[in-house]
């Protein structure tokens, strides 16, 4: 184990872009099923509609939280309607489904999309018993990351030591508050979308390109 991670007792990943590789193209269905219902919504062309997502977005940390703060969304009929999308861009990796089996102690999924949605990819990814908990935008209050509120209430749920846990995501921003709580912090910097945001990384501990290659060594006890 890497003597970083050798006191580590919850893991704590975040789902889309990390579990699978950004390059599958996955979230891009995603993406556009959001352009589409705030075209409906709003009554806007595609590239208006496009324009007001990427803008809630970078305003309020999801499409979600703008639209809820803007419109009054319900996320549940928002999240069920974007989230109908097909799986097959992504496939198991024996890495990972190894690797993440393998890990001492608990692990656990922090996203910020919804527990339905999350379920589906897991069962897909062959991950759906390797995990202890789902930790979604509607546990979080929709409150989505990097607001310290979600974090905090899962380290409490749970009973998790910060000093003795980590988290792995795709988005640097988003282990921020990770690291101003105590806990351990890993970059999957592998070309999301928004990890090419030319991101601060000096609350960053470990930066990596691919989870699979990471459990691989860490399994191997690289």
């Amino acid at each position: 184990m890497d003597p970083r991670l050798s006191h580590i007792t919850d893991w704590i990943f975040d789902l889309d872009n990390t579990l699978y590789p950004a390059a599958s193209g996955l979230f891009r269905h995603v993406d556009r099923r959001m352009t589409a219902y705030i075209a409906t919504l709003l009554d806007l062309d595609h590239d208006a509609a496009y324009k007001v997502q990427k803008g809630y977005f970078h305003a309020h940390g999801t499409t979600l939280a703008g639209l809820m703060a803007e419109h009054g969304v319900d996320p549940h009929h928002f999240l069920e309607d974007v989230h109908d999308i097909p799986l097959e861009d992504i496939t198991p990796d024996p890495r990972i489904v190894h690797g993440i089996a393998r890990l001492p102690g608990r692990a656990f999924i922090y996203t910020n999309g919804d527990a339905p949605y999350a379920a589906r990819v897991l069962e897909r990814l062959g991950l759906g018993s390797h995990f202890v908990h789902v930790h979604d935008i509607h546990a979080t209050d929709y409150r989505p990351k990097p607001d310290r509120h979600g974090y905090e209430l899962l380290l409490d749920r749970f009973d998790i030591d910060p000093a003795r846990a980590v988290m792995v995501e795709d988005m640097a921003k988003n282990l921020k508050p990770a690291k101003q709580l105590g806990l351990t912090t890993v970059w999957v910097d592998n070309g999301s979308e928004q990890a090419q945001e030319a991101p601060e990384t000096a609350h960053v501990d470990i930066a990596i390109t691919d989870v699979g290659d990471w459990l691989h060594a860490l399994d191997q006890g690289e």
